[in-house]
């Protein structure tokens, strides 16, 4: 069990929650740091917790039958997934890995379930996550088909500092350029390339330990 004031830290949607909702919250959380490059489900597999990220970066992606390899996001920290799989009772259509060592917050499905059903300010937080992940995926269709490898690596950035998708991460993000070619589907070379061109455009800064974003609008409509 984690103490209130850890919940609210962790987990915006604890904010929607009544006393006593986020107590019961509490008890259903438990905390796991995996390390880089460790899978916390593959594509197939049933999960029954709700995760957010406390800190780090995870990969969401699967390899298709074909075995071409698929990158749809980054989630960092501040982010929460797996809604729809525990909603539907269903197994994971994706895989989890950690781009680096990640810690995560675990909310079983049993306490996730009883918040859906009786939460009015838990299924608010889940209606604006689930519309703007619809937002996110149209997306991705979208710039697959369309952009280079610049506006690929552009929206994938911006959604990793989408504010409701990741609402602590901020204007910077410790990440490097190696994590965010495997975020955008780009090797590193690619993606330092694509930096210096953003970096020019004046849409973010390239720093020692990661990106920080000046222009965050920009990145979302980059190669428009």
């Amino acid at each position: 069990m984690i103490t209130r004031d850890h919940l609210h830290d962790i987990a915006a949607w604890a904010h929607e929650l009544s006393d006593a909702e986020a107590e019961r919250a509490c008890r259903g959380v438990s905390e796991r740091t995996i390390p880089s490059g460790t899978y916390l489900f593959h594509r197939g597999d049933r999960f029954d917790n709700w995760t957010g990220v406390v800190e780090g970066v995870v990969k969401m992606s699967t390899v298709t039958a074909a075995g071409k390899a698929i990158s749809y996001t980054g989630i960092t920290t501040g982010g929460w997934f797996g809604e729809g799989s525990i909603i539907k009772d269903e197994p994971r259509q994706y895989d989890i890995v950690a781009l680096r060592e990640t810690r995560l917050a675990l909310l079983n499905g049993t306490t996730f379930r009883w918040l859906f059903e009786n939460s009015t300010g838990f299924n608010r937080f889940l209606v604006r996550q689930l519309n703007e992940r619809l937002g996110q995926f149209i997306a991705f269709l979208g710039q697959d088909r369309m952009l280079d490898a610049t506006a690929r690596l552009a929206r994938s950035i911006a959604w990793l500092f989408n504010p409701v998708l990741s609402p602590k991460v901020g204007n910077h993000l410790k990440i490097s350029q190696e994590e965010l070619g495997l975020l955008s589907g780009t090797s590193r070379q690619m993606a330092n390339r694509s930096l210096k061109e953003l970096e020019m455009a004046g849409l973010l800064r390239v720093e020692q330990d990661g990106i920080t974003v000046i222009d965050l609008h920009g990145l979302r409509d980059y190669g428009e």
